[in-house]
């Protein structure tokens, strides 16, 4: 009985979605009526001389009253998200066809091109940029003067060595250079148009092409 209130009450306290939360719901309903079989059954057979203190039983019950509420609210909460991305998700769906500045490391090569955003020169006067591939292979490089304002370097889905790669995501790094050669840390950010939009586990996703890059990456839209 004791093994049974404690299982119960971690995977109340831990929950899961979907249907993680349907078989913790199921497990509590079960060992709820067990440990009422239990009760009664104790009950009916207790030693007059020695009862059952009404204190333990009353702290028992309220402990499997907490448990099942804590499940049903878990589960009331989980729908609520459930709807609020299914929002979210119809109110995405007006940025397919727009261009998007996304912050990180991924670099979508679409239609052969690619643009990544550098900042306005500060400290540094120009940017490395470099194009990697899965395995951190430096696919091209290139340094890049920075302006008085937001520079845009195109990247047209070739190598350093000419050959024409294709669409996909790839990974880019951004370095600033100094005046005297020195590098001081920049960033840059990806341009990309959106294609489609998608729901992957709890994240709302935007496509392009077929990578998918979480909402929370974007930074505006052009």
């Amino acid at each position: 009985m004791t093994t049974a209130l404690a299982t119960a009450s971690a995977t109340a306290t831990n929950p899961a979605a979907g249907s993680a939360t349907a078989a913790a719901s199921k497990t509590i309903a079960g060992d709820f009526n067990t440990f009422l079989k239990m009760l009664t059954t104790q009950l009916q057979n207790q030693d007059p001389t020695n009862a059952m203190d009404p204190t333990e039983m009353t702290n028992q019950l309220v402990s499997f009253a907490q448990v099942e509420q804590q499940i049903s609210m878990n589960t009331n909460l989980n729908a609520l998200i459930s709807l609020q991305q299914s929002q979210s998700l119809t109110a995405s769906a007006d940025l397919v066809g727009r261009r998007v500045e996304l912050s990180g490391t991924t670099l979508p090569l679409q239609g052969g091109s690619a643009t990544v955003r550098l900042p306005v020169a500060t400290t540094a006067t120009a940017a490395r940029v470099q194009v990697l591939d899965n395995n951190g292979t430096i696919l091209r490089s290139e340094t890049v003067p920075l302006g008085k304002s937001a520079t845009e370097w195109a990247w047209n889905g070739r190598t350093d060595a000419g050959t024409r790669l294709a669409d996909g995501a790839y990974t880019y790094s951004v370095v600033g250079v100094g005046p005297n050669g020195s590098t001081v840390p920049l960033t840059g950010t990806a341009l990309a148009d959106v294609t489609g939009v998608q729901r992957h586990g709890n994240v709302l996703q935007l496509m392009f092409g077929p990578t998918g890059i979480g909402m929370d990456q974007v930074v505006s839209v052009d």
